[in-house]
C-alpha cells in the first residue's frame, strides 16, 4: 500500500505537507496548486488512509474486506450466494476478525477501479462473482495486497489466490452415474454466459460422456417442442448447468413439466450444482466461505499455505434420475 512518503516523493513536497493536505487542515496556508497536486498524486497511487492507524502501532487492524460485484449483498437465505456470506461471517468471527463489506457494479473500468481500490482499507479482501475485472485486480495482485477469490480463477496467468469447488470431478461423476444406468443419448443444457465454473462443468460432462450434445440456452424459456424433439431423437436424460441465477434449471424444469413428462419415468434430469435435494451435486458454499477466510488470514500474516484450493462437491442422488425408460 502506498504511504505518505511515496506521495511526497512523487509530488515533490515534504511529508509534512502531505500530512496537512490529507488531513484537510486549512489552518496551514499553502498554494491551492500544491494541495491539488498532493491530492492528485494520492489518487493516482491509490492511497487510502488506514481507518485505525491512529490507534494501532502495527499495520494490522484485524479487518477483512468482502467485495461482491453486485448491487446488494445476498441477505436473503434463498439466494445462492447466501451460504458463502454465512461461512465468511462464521469463520471471521471465530478468528476474531471484523468484516467490512464492499459492493460494486459491472460499470466502466474506471468506476470499478475506484471501488476496488477502497478495499485497501482492510488488511486483505475476499472477492466473489462470476467475472474478474482484470485491470483493477491485476494492480492489487501486483502490489501484493492480500486477496482471495471465492471460486476458481485462471485469469492473470493463474496468479489469483482462490478457494473454489471441484466442478470438473463432480460433473464427471454425475455423467458417469447416468452412463452406468444405461443412458446413451444425453443433452447438456448450459447458460450462454462464459465463466470458469461453466467451463469446468462442461469439461467434466464431456470427459465422462464425450458424445453428449451441449446446448446453450439463449432465451429465458426452453420451448416445449424442443424437449419433445429431443425425446423423439431418443434422448433419455437431461443435464443442466447450475448457476447463481438458476435460469437454465428453471427453463428446463418448466419445459419438461409443460410437456407432461415425469422424471425419472419418462426422462432423467440432473443439475450440476442446483437446488437442495435435486439430483446432481451440492456445491460446498458455506465451507468455501470459511476456507477463503482462513486462506486470506494466512496471506495477511505470511503463513505458509496453499494459495489455490478446490473443495469436493457432495453427490446428491435425488429422485429425478433413474434408468432409461423402455420404449
Amino acid at each position: 500500500m502506498p504511504r505518505q512518503t511515496d506521495i511526497a516523493r512523487v509530488a515533490g513536497v515534504s511529508q509534512a505537507t502531505v500530512s496537512v493536505v490529507l488531513a484537510r487542515n486549512r489552518a496551514v496556508r499553502m498554494a491551492e496548486s500544491t494541495r491539488r497536486r498532493v491530492l492528485e498524486v494520492a489518487e493516482e497511487l491509490g492511497y487510502v488512509p488506514h481507518p485505525v492507524a491512529t490507534r494501532l502501532a502495527s499495520s494490522r487492524a484485524n479487518l477483512l474486506g468482502l467485495y461482491t460485484f453486485r448491487a446488494a449483498f445476498p441477505t436473503d437465505e434463498a439466494d445462492s450466494y447466501h451460504p458463502i456470506l454465512s461461512g465468511v461471517e462464521e469463520q471471521a468471527a471465530a478468528l476474531g476478525q471484523d468484516l467490512i463489506l464492499f459492493t460494486g457494479t459491472s460499470g466502466p473500468e474506471a468506476v470499478q477501479e475506484a471501488a476496488i481500490r477502497r478495499t485497501r482499507m482492510a488488511d486483505g479482501c475476499l472477492f466473489f462473482g462470476r467475472h474478474v475485472p482484470e485491470g483493477p485486480v491485476s494492480r492489487l495482485v501486483g502490489s501484493e495486497f492480500p486477496l482471495v477469490y471465492i471460486g476458481r480463477r485462471p485469469e492473470l496467468d493463474g496468479r489469483i489466490p482462490y478457494v473454489g469447488a471441484d466442478y470438473v470431478t463432480a460433473s464427471a461423476q454425475v455423467l458417469e452415474r447416468l452412463v452406468g444406468l444405461g443412458h446413451r443419448q444425453i443433452r447438456y443444457v448450459r447458460e450462454p454466459d462464459e465463466a470458469p465454473s461453466s467451463e469446468d462443468r462442461q469439461l467434466g460432462v464431456l470427459r465422462a460422456a464425450p458424445h453428449t450434445a451441449v446446448v446453450r440456452l439463449g432465451e429465458p424459456e426452453l420451448p416445449v417442442a424442443t424437449v419433445r424433439g429431443w425425446m423423439a431423437e431418443g434422448v433419455t436424460a437431461l443435464v443442466v448447468e447450475g448457476t447463481d441465477t438458476g435460469a437454465a434449471y428453471r427453463a428446463v424444469r418448466a419445459a419438461v413439466d409443460a410437456a407432461g413428462l415425469s422424471t425419472p419415468d419418462d426422462l432423467s434430469l440432473a443439475v450440476l450444482g442446483g437446488p437442495a435435494g435435486v439430483s446432481g451435486f451440492e456445491v460446498p458454499m458455506r465451507e468455501m466461505g470459511r476456507r477463503a477466510v482462513r486462506l486470506l488470514i494466512d496471506l495477511v500474516t505470511g503463513r505458509t499455505s496453499t494459495p489455490q484450493q478446490l473443495l469436493r462437491c457432495r453427490p446428491v442422488a435425488g429422485s429425478e434420475v433413474g434408468p432409461p425408460p423402455s420404449r
